[in-house]
């Protein structure tokens, strides 16, 4: 394996301030996915139905990521976030406010979706010009506390539901924790486009000239890993349940087993990034990605099934911290606009990825759909290995 110079992350106010503004984000990402089988049994409607939530957090992600060059150019970076943080909240708190009208929790999750993808995007673009070539680890730093905050949502949910509260109450985390910290850090400054201490500012040429071939490939990677990652987290103990006959209330369990995996490797690869070149390490994740995906597909033992699911979340860890910071390497220094597109094409990846692998397992069974997954790792690698060109550099100035 080649190594790189190693190069440092240094976490100030502004770093510190975006990696808890993401852990609210997970709050708000974690709490609605695991509300969701409770706001059904509520609504009393079908699965397919309550599906459609999923399907308005694409939509929002979708609607804002084309409106986010206009908004940031309007109010800048950090206003847009902290606009951000606002919608999410009040997109939560529609959903624990009105849990029985399908309109109004279809809206809540679209509005919370949307307005959360700001946070998100805009804030791995401010990590990217922040830090320069530290700019990949920075972004799996943020996302590794993302994914350890995520962790905990469900249990608070599930505890919530158990109380005299209700689950609608574990809903109100997010709006109080983005309330505190706008009151703790919202004098803080983010930086803004042409701030980096390391990479390519661009305010002049941002909203201009036109992305080429490369940053929409790197665009098309992005869709695939935010693909394989949803096609996990929504369909993994399906396939759990049927290949080791237990009941769907224990194969729940197994996304926790995924979950873990890639908290664990968010972790890692911070470490990593500042180690190991782009390219080198994100092709070695789609690998360890491949490897846990076989044996969980193989696997009909409980156990050696919990075990591909940790190393496919190992895996697939580190696949859109890599995979966003190609796209934003790739956008010639117009990290916000190429925030915007990222968010449009994960959206289409989430609305189009675990909606497709449910079409083929009616068809051909949920195993034979899962066969989807090492497609899509096979398809990332492509992409990956066409626009880096042979060419390795350090941090996030890799060509993408």
């Amino acid at each position: 394996m080649t190594a790189i110079a190693p190069v440092r992350l240094i976490r100030d106010r502004a770093t510190w301030l975006i990696y808890l503004q993401l852990g609210v984000f997970a709050t708000y990402l974690y709490g609605l996915s695991a509300a969701l089988p409770l706001l059904r049994l509520d609504q009393g409607v079908s699965q397919a139905v309550a599906g459609l939530h999923g399907t308005a957090m694409a939509v929002g992600g979708i609607i804002v990521g084309l409106a986010l060059p206009w908004l940031t150019g309007r109010i800048g970076r950090r206003a847009a976030v902290w606009t951000g943080m606002a919608g999410m909240s009040a997109g939560t708190l529609m959903v624990a406010a009105a849990p029985t009208l399908l309109p109004v929790t279809l809206l809540g999750y679209g509005v919370a979706s949307g307005l959360a993808s700001i946070v998100l995007y805009l804030g791995m673009a401010a990590l990217d010009d922040r830090h320069g070539p530290a700019g990949p680890a920075a972004i799996s730093e943020a996302n590794a506390v993302c994914v350890i905050v995520g962790i905990g949502v469900p249990f608070v949910v599930s505890a919530a539901a158990q109380s005299a509260f209700g689950w609608r109450a574990a809903l109100l985390v997010t709006p109080a924790l983005a309330a505190l910290l706008a009151l703790t850090m919202g004098r803080v400054r983010l930086p803004e486009p042409g701030d980096a201490t390391g990479g390519t500012g661009g305010t002049a040429t941002e909203g201009q000239a036109r992305f080429g071939w490369r940053f929409y490939l790197a665009a098309a990677v992005l869709f695939c890993c935010v693909a394989m990652e949803f096609c996990f987290n929504l369909w993994a103990a399906k396939l759990f349940s049927d290949q080791t006959g237990l009941p769907a209330a224990v194969a729940a369990t197994a996304v926790a087993a995924f979950t873990a995996g890639m908290a664990a490797g968010r972790l890692a690869g911070a470490w990593l990034a500042l180690r190991v070149p782009p390219t080198v390490l994100f092709l070695g994740a789609l690998l360890v990605a491949a490897a846990g995906w076989a044996i969980f597909w193989l696997s009909t033992s409980p156990v050696f099934s919990y075990a591909g699911l940790a190393v496919s979340g190992l895996g697939v860890a580190l696949h859109f911290p890599m995979a966003l910071s190609r796209v934003l390497a790739a956008s010639g220094g117009r990290r916000d606009r190429a925030s915007a597109m990222a968010s449009i094409f994960a959206g289409l990846a989430v609305g189009i990825g675990p909606f497709l692998l449910g079409a083929l397992a009616d068809g051909f069974g949920t195993q034979q759909a899962f066969l989807m997954v090492p497609a899509l790792i096979g398809l990332a690698a492509g992409g990956l290995l066409i626009t880096a060109g042979g060419r390795l550099r350090a941090g996030a100035g890799e060509p993408a």
